[in-house]
């Protein structure tokens, strides 16, 4: 009895503390969130940094390359993309009042038409098609705001890139571990930087044909339809339908049905070419998480960092999938939490999972 006790109070204090530490997480979002973007664009970097050290630059050097580089991006779009946000954030409630038209209009029409479906009148209280939209200008203001600690994640990716190179010797120094028992924690990183890395080129190209799509079609504001289809492809699965229905449903209000079909065809083709075809045969691996999990994920790091907790949020589980199969008690939920893969090595290999 005294065991069985024990047991639901360890298991109350783990619940209690696991809810404390989201709580503090959300607190502290204003520092946290600067701080996850710079450790984002670290990944991503350290690849062209460590071959820049290849060809004899000084790692400060390749450091400082890197880091301009992506100052220098970042200045184009945020002058280029402003303006258009604040432009969109204004126009926003005039295409919301013409799509509530345009979708009260199409339901009264069924209602008028088909017999038996008279209670459709009242389905438009319960649609809410401009929610996609404000969607929209909610991630891409939210995304301005991270981006004013600007310095701050510059100067912390800077740190972070110049750590790169000694990091293990200090690691071995400090608690006596050899290269080897840092082997699985460096692969790891190095598969998530690759993983970052052609996400990003890939998102790129998806968002390169978004823009051109819209631009071609006459849809207003095409780079934020870029912008929104590179953020967003960081999202799997859901972000590429979550960057399509805005545009369509803008491209319905401002140029007709027509142009909503085109746009809704060209984003479907974008996305099955992009997430069905090049990336998979460029990734070679997936994930090594259950879609169930990155679709929960998703949701538990939106709600506690908001939409870039959405946009990192496969990066953030990965994390937190290697810390739980790092401690022999919590390597279970990693199985769990990870891909058919995983539990079939676990099966076949359970020496290594216990090593």
């Amino acid at each position: 009895m005294r065991e069985i006790n024990s047991n639901k109070g360890s298991a109350v204090v783990s619940f209690a503390a696991v809810i404390v530490v989201i709580y503090g997480l959300q607190m502290a979002k204003a520092l946290l969130v600067p701080f996850l973007i710079a450790a984002f664009l670290a990944l991503i970097s350290v690849r062209p940094m460590l071959w820049l050290q290849q060809k004899r630059v000084p790692g400060f050097l390749a450091a400082m390359i890197i880091v301009s580089t992506i100052m220098l991006i970042l200045a184009m779009v945020g002058a280029i993309l402003g303006s258009s946000i604040a432009d969109f954030t204004a126009a926003l409630p005039a295409y919301q009042a013409r799509l509530d038209v345009i979708v009260q209009g199409f339901l009264n029409f069924v209602a008028e038409h088909i017999d038996g479906i008279k209670s459709m009148q009242n389905i438009g209280d319960m649609i809410d098609p401009g929610w996609a939209m404000r969607l929209v200008a909610s991630i891409l203001n939210s995304l301005k705001d991270v981006l004013t600690n600007a310095f701050l994640i510059i100067f912390t990716m800077i740190f972070m890139l110049l750590e790169v190179s000694s990091v293990g010797t200090k690691v071995k120094a400090a608690f006596g571990r050899s290269a080897d028992s840092l082997e699985g924690p460096r692969a790891f990183l190095q598969n998530l930087g690759r993983y970052l890395g052609i996400k990003t080129i890939v998102s790129l190209a998806t968002g390169v044909c978004a823009g051109t799509l819209t631009w071609s079609l006459g849809l207003d504001f095409p780079l934020l339809w870029a912008m929104l289809a590179f953020l967003l492809n960081y999202v799997p699965t859901i972000g590429s339908i979550i960057a399509a229905v805005p545009a369509v449903l803008l491209a319905l209000v401002q140029l007709g049905p027509g142009a909503a079909g085109a746009t809704a065809v060209g984003f479907a083709a974008i996305n099955v070419v992009f997430g069905n075809i090049i990336e998979p045969r460029l990734m070679g691996y997936g994930v090594g998480i259950s879609p169930l999990v990155i679709f929960v994920g998703l949701v538990f790091w939106g709600f506690i960092f908001g939409p870039v907790g959405m946009l990192l949020s496969v990066p953030l589980t990965m994390t937190l999938k290697l810390s739980l199969e790092s401690d022999e008690r919590t390597r279970w939920i990693a199985i769990l939490i990870g891909s058919e893969r995983d539990a079939q090595h676990a099966l076949t290999h359970p020496a290594s999972e216990g090593s």
